[in-house]
């Protein structure tokens, strides 16, 4: 099997589905959407937290949204909704977000430069 470099993946992942910038990704949230923010606990010390978010660490997204996986959160569990994940810089959320689609969530997305582009907006951040 040829080797896959991971611009490659992350390409591949973002053919599958329309990012938002910080600002479509307010307004999706404010219309309903999940926005769901995979930072570490340490980066959202340190630069902050989106109050609109809800903090799932990256290594547990999978379970915390799988409606089946006995570990959900059953606020997020819900694959027809909308979900919009942001990590830092916008790399991570498109791989999750491409595995959220794997899972059946149709119309996860994710956030376009992640949150420092957010907080450049000027948008909510709290605790900085």
């Amino acid at each position: 099997m040829p080797r896959t470099t991971v611009n490659e993946l992350l390409a591949r992942a973002r053919e599958r589905f329309e990012r938002l910038t910080s600002g479509e990704a307010l307004a999706a949230v404010r219309e309903g959407a999940l926005l769901v923010d995979i930072r570490s606990e340490g980066r959202r010390a340190a630069d902050g937290i989106v109050p609109q978010a809800v903090s799932v660490p990256r290594n547990v997204l999978e379970w915390r949204l799988d409606p089946e996986s006995g570990a959900a959160n059953p606020t997020l569990a819900r694959p027809e909704a909308r979900v919009i994940v942001m990590c830092d810089e916008g790399y991570q959320s498109s791989l999750a977000a491409a595995t959220l689609q794997d899972l059946g969530f149709a119309r996860a997305t994710d956030v376009i430069g992640g949150f420092r582009a957010w907080k450049s907006a000027g948008l909510p951040v709290t605790g900085e």
